[in-house]
């Protein structure tokens, strides 16, 4: 279904294709978060068991930027990863005034084993595309994603 919006040709175009992505993404988080709920995990706390488990340990400016959330929102999603056992936090011995997050050995063993099974969930979300469309699509998300703020 696209907008009953009566503008310019350019302007439907337009509107068609954002509600179409938002419709989409939404759908395809919801049928993730279901997934995500089932092993007690929200979307931002398996980003940074995620991001721990293929980056190492970092910094909650490094996750915040890598997650795009705030700084307030990434202290609350580790400190509840923390009181689950799956991060702590540790002095930097690189930097005395920074903090690196680092997974448990029950927060590896958790995303190690999870993982897997998360990225079944997101590959057959996207079967239906070829590898052609899969390479547009990223490429398409990533013009979009990355341009300049238009205000």
């Amino acid at each position: 279904m696209g907008t009953h919006y009566k503008g310019s040709n350019s302007e439907v175009r337009t509107l068609n294709a954002f509600i179409k992505l938002m419709r989409a993404s939404e759908s395809i988080n919801n049928r993730l978060n279901r997934h995500l709920a089932e092993q007690d995990l929200t979307v931002s706390q398996f980003g940074v068991l995620e991001a721990l488990l293929h980056l190492g340990p970092l910094n909650q400016k490094s996750l915040a930027e890598k997650l795009l959330k705030s700084g307030g929102n990434i202290t609350l999603v580790i400190d509840n990863l923390e009181k689950s056992g799956w991060v702590e936090r540790h002095p930097n011995p690189e930097d005395r005034r920074s903090v690196l997050i680092h997974l448990t050995d029950e927060g590896e063993k958790l995303i190690k084993s999870y993982f897997p099974k998360h990225l079944q969930k997101i590959m057959g979300e996207f079967s239906s595309l070829s590898d052609k469309e899969l390479e547009q699509l990223a490429s398409i998300c990533k013009k979009i994603g990355v341009q300049k703020d238009n205000n």
